[in-house]
């Protein structure tokens, strides 16, 4: 069995207070106008079908939430907003995830909410313009039943010291839930990522105090949730995407920590905690939880050895391949490349006695590694997503041969019943167990993913299974 030691150490760091939380939910950024060029574009040509696109791609590629933003100069935004969200309703694949209705125009929010399918979030409202109007459009976001992002701004300006944070929060929270009667839990607070390492010595806490201020209001502010624009954090060094993504996984780690559990991130700029290299982690951390005063000279002449290095296309990228067998599968499961996966599961194949044994072997260990890894905040959801199309792909191409072994004349040693639940439409888990107990004789039902508690049951009473399976 291959060690974890290579995964899973913790860089002689000790772990924060509170522990990390699984259930991050990842918001897609590229259906904003403001933030891609590319759907800006798009919109201004009314080419809404590559813009959909955009938007499915983000779900494709784990966005539980997309954000879309329509505030541009050349652009009807209320009329481009109600228009994309109303394609929206017709595409499944892209309509199962929420809505986050992002407007700094209260028409356009209100359009939009107008006509959204599904309980919306909208981004966002603040107490900048006084409490007066905070109350009346909150009491209008409530009667459309949505949730909302709540930035930590008031009549003075942005919070961008942890103590102006929590004191936004906490009298937005107040005004929120004693005077409008929102949902404590429908509130989400996004208390202002701003850039590190800027060479400004006013913006040297900007990371650590964002997290500090979310500890606190997860901490006081009962059933609030805490967001943010992450690629904010690593502004300083654009142009330097090496740095970048570490960048964003080092804040997420002690963010998600600390209580952040919704975040706006662009998926392809995140890197796997544990695979930033130590130099730079150790620089990344000193800027991040502000460890030194020469933090930011450091990193910023560290970025330059680092500045237009290739992941997987430099010499190095393919090095794993020369590691034994079972590294190789464990890091193609975690890093989410499927390019060998078959020719490595047809190595593992020849290697066993049964076909199964692989799955039960080979490809769990490594999940066993993304597992761990999620668990304390060093993966995050998309890269889970990419890691569950390897193993899909290498269950696939080994169940014909598992399906090979089977004896027509063996009885089945019982019969289970297997469904995704509504609301759910990850299935891999589910395969993998429907895969390994089919092996070992026992009948099963599969129902599929988004099945109904009530089909279930139903089902489960019709075919007299000994079991239920089901995935929440």
């Amino acid at each position: 069995m291959i060690s974890q030691n290579r995964y899973m150490k913790l860089s002689g760091l000790e772990p924060l207070l509170i522990t990390p939380e699984s259930n991050f939910i990842n918001v897609g950024e590229r259906t904003n106008v403001a933030g891609s060029r590319k759907f800006l574009r798009l919109i201004k040509e009314e080419k809404y079908e590559e813009a959909l696109a955009i938007a499915r791609h983000q779900v494709d590629g784990g966005a539980q939430i997309i954000d879309i933003n329509m505030d541009d100069g050349l652009i009807d935004g209320k009329k481009a907003m109600v228009r994309f969200l109303n394609l929206i309703a017709a595409e499944p694949d892209i309509a199962r995830v929420p809505i986050m209705i992002d407007s700094s125009k209260w028409e356009i929010i209100e359009a939009g909410l107008q006509v959204v399918q599904g309980k919306a979030v909208v981004n966002s409202i603040s107490l900048k313009e006084g409490e007066e109007n905070f109350i009346w459009e909150a009491t209008q976001i409530k009667r459309y039943g949505a949730a909302v992002v709540v930035m930590a701004f008031d009549e003075v300006g942005q919070a961008d010291t942890f103590q102006r944070r929590i004191e936004i929060a906490e009298r937005s929270y107040r005004i929120l839930v004693d005077k409008v009667k929102f949902p404590s839990e429908d509130i989400i607070f996004d208390l202002n990522i701003f850039p590190v390492a800027t060479g400004m010595e006013e913006h040297r806490r900007n990371a650590i105090d964002f997290i500090e201020a979310t500890r606190w209001v997860r901490q006081n502010l009962p059933n609030v949730s805490v967001s943010g624009g992450v690629s904010n954090v690593s502004f300083s060094f654009r142009g330097n995407n090496t740095v970048r993504e570490a960048m964003h996984s080092v804040f997420l780690y002690y963010a998600i920590q600390a209580g952040m559990n919704i975040g706006i991130v662009n998926p392809a700029m995140l890197e796997v905690y544990d695979d930033i290299p130590p130099a730079l982690l150790e620089h990344i951390e000193d800027v991040i939880l502000d460890r030194r005063d020469d933090a930011t000279e450091r990193l910023l002449d560290f970025a330059e050895t680092v500045k237009g290095k290739k992941k997987e296309e430099d010499g190095k990228a393919l090095a794993w391949r020369e590691l034994p067998l079972q590294e190789r599968i464990t890091h193609a499961l975690v890093k989410g490349i499927d390019t060998y996966i078959i020719e490595d599961a047809e190595e593992a194949r020849l290697s066993v006695s049964a076909p199964i044994a692989v799955i039960e072997g080979h490809l769990m260990i490594g999940m066993n590694v993304v597992g761990d890894l999620f668990g304390v905040g060093k993966m995050f959801l998309p890269q889970v997503v990419k890691s569950a199309r390897v193993m899909k792909k290498a269950v696939g191409y080994l169940n014909p041969f598992i399906e090979a072994t089977k004896s027509a004349s063996q009885k089945a040693l019982g019969r289970i019943l297997m469904a995704t639940v509504k609301g759910d439409v990850h299935d891999i888990g589910k395969n993998i167990v429907s895969v390994v107990l089919g092996c070992n004789n026992y009948e099963i039902i599969d129902l599929g993913v988004m099945v109904p508690p009530e089909k279930i049951i139903a089902t489960a009473k019709e075919q007299n299974v000994d079991a239920i399976g089901s995935v929440v």
